[in-house]
């Protein structure tokens, strides 16, 4: 008898991947895609990072283990950055783990802080680890709507007079991916007043902290006075220096949620590669021209992507921040729901994106839309969705035809 393993029985079919498999296949024939889909950073790291990383990769020694926590002069620049960029005093010895990207980062405080049984508070859509990582480790989710975060914070208000047992995590993330939502510090001072009155922790995602389009940079929870009492912040490089494959990340704030991490850890690996995480060091404390010049590329690809569909027929919400658009599902297919339409629209326009409801129930009748295509590559697609728009109702009924035949 085939044994069924725990915690792989607690994970869904990952959604997001039906349209992988349909992207795979097509381009296994040749088709073009104009692939909207993943978050993945199409330019490259800055120069003078790469070079950092070639000159300390010569170093002998530098293929050794390093540190799970992460290198004390990464650690440094990591609480640099939050000093200047938030004006936020951070001990590099006890309010700083550097983490192998986000994600991991994520996943194991999720790891450290969860006993089998504790009831997490979530948004709804949300990046898919937010909920995971605690499912994975024993916890409960109560899924809380986040259509915006005002109703998000009124629903997790909601949540804590109608949970059993009473949750002991609350997870928020501004700029959220999928739904690009920005938030001010006055939200953040809700969010921590509501923490402390209920006994709650806090991790904040912040990865997109830097790719942001108007006068206002998103502020970080840990400019509100007290919020080291109760919370840890999650951030990252791969976005800001196009550096996402190096994987490098942070967990930064409350010193016994950051020792809980360490300890994880420890167990768990040695850290990145020695001249990566020195490489991320220049990333931090050199000059920050370059992630003007990334944020700039961002900006451009998101209005040509804007202009470009609502020529094309299709209204896509301009996103303040993030590497992402939140789009509703054009009207001829609001029916079909996000998961059809990607498919459709893919093996028909071959554009992929990605269905909001793999980022939660509440996601359906959106798709996300990734700003990882150079604008001649989005006027394309934006062609192709027009011919496609215009064919809507021959694509539904060939579909319901060939379903109707199987």
């Amino acid at each position: 008898m085939t044994p069924e393993f725990h915690r792989i029985k607690r994970l869904p079919p990952y959604v997001l991947e039906e349209v992988n498999r349909i992207k795979a296949r097509l381009r296994g024939q040749g088709i073009d895609i104009i692939d909207f889909g993943m978050g993945n950073p199409d330019m490259p790291t800055p120069k003078h990072i790469v070079d950092k990383l070639i000159e300390t990769a010569k170093d002998p020694k530098a293929g050794r283990y390093s540190a799970s926590k992460g290198i004390v002069g990464l650690r440094r620049a990591m609480a640099g950055y939050y000093q200047r960029r938030f004006g936020v005093t951070l001990n590099p010895d006890s309010e700083v783990i550097a983490t192998l990207g986000s994600k991991e980062g994520f996943a194991n405080l999720a790891q450290a802080l969860t006993a089998p049984g504790d009831v997490i508070l979530c948004p709804n859509p949300a990046y898919p680890i937010h909920a995971y990582g605690f499912i994975m480790a024993g916890g409960v989710i109560r899924h809380v709507p986040a259509e915006s975060p005002e109703a998000y914070l009124s629903g997790v208000s909601a949540a804590m007079r109608h949970s059993s047992p009473a949750p002991s995590v609350l997870i928020v993330s501004y700029p959220s991916n999928p739904t690009a939502q920005c938030v001010d510090v006055d939200f953040y001072k809700d969010v921590v007043a509501l923490a402390k009155k209920h006994d709650l922790l806090v991790i904040s995602d912040i990865a997109y902290s830097e790719i942001y389009f108007d006068d206002n940079p998103p502020p970080s929870i840990l400019q509100v006075e007290g919020a080291k009492d109760i919370a840890v912040e999650v951030n990252s490089l791969s976005k800001t220096y196009a550096m996402a494959g190096w994987r490098v990340g942070m967990v930064v704030g409350n010193d016994r949620i950051c020792a809980a991490l360490a300890r994880v850890k420890s167990y768990l690996d040695y850290g990145a590669y020695t001249p990566i995480q020195v490489a991320a060091a220049t990333a931090l404390n050199g000059p920050q021209d370059c992630v003007d010049e990334i944020r700039a590329i961002y900006k451009s690809r998101r209005d040509t992507l804007v202009e470009s569909m609502k020529r094309a027929g299709w209204d896509i919400p301009a996103p303040p921040a993030s590497m992402f658009a939140w789009a509703p599902v054009p009207e001829q297919f609001k029916e079909a729901g996000s998961l059809l339409f990607s498919k459709l629209l893919i093996e028909e326009a071959g554009v992929a994106v990605a269905p909001g409801v793999g980022f939660g129930e509440y996601g359906e009748g959106f798709v996300r839309v990734g700003l990882v295509e150079n604008e001649h590559r989005i006027r394309q697609a934006a062609r192709n969705v027009k011919k496609f728009l215009a064919n809507a109702d021959d694509i539904l009924s060939r579909h319901h035809n060939t379903l109707a035949a199987q």
